[in-house]
């Protein structure tokens, strides 16, 4: 069987030709990171701590992940920003969003188990099962839960996506970001929301349904006249 031999790309020969490689090159970066920069311009003012959130009636945690069933040390570490919140006053609900696609891998369950076990009670958490993706979480909490002001928690390299897909969504919102260790796991989700982002301003500017829509759900509603 022959062998397929490939070429080696060969730089153009010409100056001018040489000036427009650098130029195509250039414009495919400046491409590739506008996403980035509409998701930094959109929040710009939007980010903070538990001290500076308003008072917003609802918190929402994104889910981050389960080690044995348990929350990560990245969800974790949300969740007890959620705590804060609750504490503080900021907040009278927390839900929690997160997939639930398979039976043995349930994260909204996961993380309503930690925040009860840190004190906040049952009745002021609500789960959403089918939070798949940031937008399906921001879009479900609009359309399904009814919520339209709230106070987001995640890690401060997803936070400011979080907060525009949200405000696409039609919730006013204000991110908090957690603190991380500057880890494997921190360099790898500040690479990828750079990729994110790009599929984040497609869906601001098509607001697509979220993998899965059904009925309205009274549990927001619920957690905060209680």
């Amino acid at each position: 069987m022959p062998r397929i031999r490939l070429k080696r790309p060969r730089l153009p020969r010409t100056r001018a030709g040489r000036r427009r490689l650098v130029r195509g090159v250039v414009a495919g970066c400046v491409l590739a990171l506008t996403p980035a920069a509409w998701v930094y311009a959109a929040t710009a003012d939007r980010i903070g701590t538990v001290a500076d959130a308003p008072a917003s009636g609802v918190a929402v945690v994104f889910g981050a992940g389960l080690w044995d069933g348990k929350p990560s040390t990245y969800l974790a570490n949300r969740l007890d920003a959620a705590v804060q919140l609750y504490r503080a006053g900021k907040v009278k609900a927390v839900l929690v969003t997160g997939d639930n696609s398979r039976t043995e891998y349930d994260e909204p369950d996961a993380m309503r188990g930690y925040l009860v076990q840190h004190g906040v009670p049952d009745q002021r958490v609500v789960s959403d099962f089918a939070g798949f993706d940031t937008w399906d979480s921001c879009t479900r909490a609009k359309k399904i839960f009814g919520v339209d002001r709230a106070v987001l928690v995640s890690q401060g390299f997803h936070i400011r996506r979080a907060v525009a897909l949200c405000e696409a969504a039609g919730i006013t919102s204000y991110g908090v970001g957690v603190d991380a260790a500057h880890d494997v796991t921190w360099y790898y989700g500040g690479v990828r929301e750079v990729f994110a982002a790009e599929k984040a301003a497609v869906d601001a500017a098509f607001r697509p349904d979220p993998t899965f829509l059904g009925p309205k759900e009274p549990g927001v509603a619920r957690a905060l006249a209680g």
